[in-house]
């Protein structure tokens, strides 16, 4: 009787991060990592982290580098509810009323307001004419 030779078995991939700065990619457990204030940043399912970023770094001073960049970065109030409000449109359940918008992304009528003006002030301009 011959004995099958047993496969080896290709070992599991580890898992890598990437690094927000220099694109180098690491294993995860070596990462360093922080939150920054950002007020583009909404993450679906986690609305008690908007206005928050999550930087991840290969090492110290590359999260120092980003930590500085994002320190400088203006938080802008109507762009935050600008992206709660993207986040709450662009889920199944349609939005029909000012009301329900306002439910949704916890805003009053004025903020979606001055959310929508400061988005519409923004959007890019293609050539004209």
């Amino acid at each position: 009787m011959r004995r099958r030779k047993k496969r080896a078995r290709a070992a599991a991939p580890l898992p890598l991060e990437l690094c927000d700065l220099c694109g180098v990619t690491f294993p995860v457990d070596e990462a360093v990592c922080a939150y920054v204030p950002d007020s583009s940043a909404v993450q679906p399912g986690r609305d008690w982290f908007d206005g928050l970023r999550l930087l991840t770094a290969c090492g110290e001073e590359h999260l120092a580098v980003l930590r500085e960049k994002y320190r400088l970065r203006p938080f802008v109030q109507e762009e935050l509810w600008a992206a709660k409000i993207d986040r709450a449109l662009s889920t199944d359940t349609p939005v029909l009323t000012m009301s329900q918008l306002g439910c949704r992304t916890g805003l009053h009528e004025p903020e979606i307001r001055r959310a929508i003006a400061w988005h519409n002030a923004h959007l890019p301009r293609g050539p004209g004419p």
